[in-house]
């Protein structure tokens, strides 16, 4: 054997020696099962962002639980489920009943708007457009609803909806007759929960994002800006609506007042698995990764996402710092 071919044979023994003594971990990527509680409204995107993030990272297991995002912090703050990323379709829930005992921050990712769906079934589809919806909802034989307010942020804000559209129509008492029309029984649990109920036929409209309305092929209604909750100029307007709401303790409540659709996200302080839980933000607040995903499925990320306060972005780990501008 040459000089040159033993001096290579040795290094090579020497290499092979060095990686049997280091810890499998030191190759590893992140691992294990990586638990997300999210708004029903990111059912669609988060499971592509899923679908991404796991062959990217083929040891973790993401698990989703959706649900309205107020029933996702009370599985936190009630319940006490294990969970590692909290993703809300209102960043005030996070703000409201996870901060500062169960999370110390919170990202703002994207915007939403609220519109009025249906389907070629809908009783009066052919005729229903921006001038005359709220002259369909209130006849009897159509049969409309909405995500409860007290689990769901899409519940309370279609509630405001109706009372800023009273205001801007200059038609008093439009919410109240509006609602009289609107049977407790087509309150359910969270949003995306009456899409069957629409495609199936049995009912006829139903208050939803327009990202739902767009993944799920829905005809819809958009309303005016001033109405829909989507553009963050007009939150001095959308302040005028408010609803009561349950709050963070049993038993207490809380108002709720109108506010452009902000989406927010965060890490809770006893994540089972940190470090995929950090990989996964790293990855869906990427404006190449999970921000692109949320685009073409039509919500408008922020790019970057925001913080309220320069104290907030310091607490960030450090992937994800440079993701997000302090931003109020």
């Amino acid at each position: 054997m040459k000089r040159k071919d033993v001096l290579i044979s040795v290094v090579m023994l020497l290499l092979c020696t060095v990686v049997m003594l280091l810890p499998s971990s030191a190759f590893a990527g992140p691992s294990g099962k990586l638990t997300i509680f999210h708004a029903g409204s990111l059912s669609v995107p988060l499971a592509a962002m899923e679908k991404a993030f796991e062959t990217r990272y083929p040891g973790v297991d993401v698990q989703r639980e959706a649900s309205g995002s107020q029933k996702c912090a009370r599985k936190i703050t009630d319940v006490g489920k294990p969970c590692d990323i909290m993703a809300s379709a209102d960043y005030k829930v996070i703000d409201k009943l996870l901060i500062p005992g169960y999370a110390d921050w919170n990202i703002r990712f994207a915007t939403n708007q609220l519109v009025l769906c249906y389907t070629d079934k809908s009783a009066y589809a052919d005729m229903v457009n921006t001038d005359n919806w709220y002259n369909i909802l209130q006849k009897k034989d159509v049969v409309w609803g909405h995500a409860d307010p007290n689990l769901d942020p899409c519940g309370y804000r279609s509630l405001m909806v109706m009372q800023l559209a009273g205001k801007a129509l200059n038609k008093p008492g439009l919410y109240k007759r509006l609602i009289a029309n609107r049977p407790m029984e087509n309150v359910r649990p969270k949003s995306v929960g009456l899409i069957s109920l629409l495609q199936t036929g049995n009912m006829d409209y139903a208050w939803e994002y327009l990202s739902v309305a767009v993944q799920h092929g829905l005809k819809y209604i958009v309303l005016p800006d001033k109405i829909n909750l989507g553009n963050y100029k007009y939150d001095p307007v959308y302040e005028q609506a408010f609803v009561e709401v349950t709050g963070k303790k049993p038993g207490t409540h809380m108002i709720s007042r109108g506010k452009s659709c902000t989406y927010g996200v965060t890490l809770l302080k006893d994540a089972p698995n940190r470090e995929a839980a950090i990989a996964f933000l790293e990855y869906m607040l990427d404006p190449e990764g999970g921000l692109k995903i949320l685009k073409e499925m039509g919500q408008p990320p922020f790019i970057p996402c925001r913080v309220p306060t320069a104290e907030m972005k310091k607490a960030l780990p450090a992937g994800l710092q440079k993701l997000v501008e302090v931003k109020d």
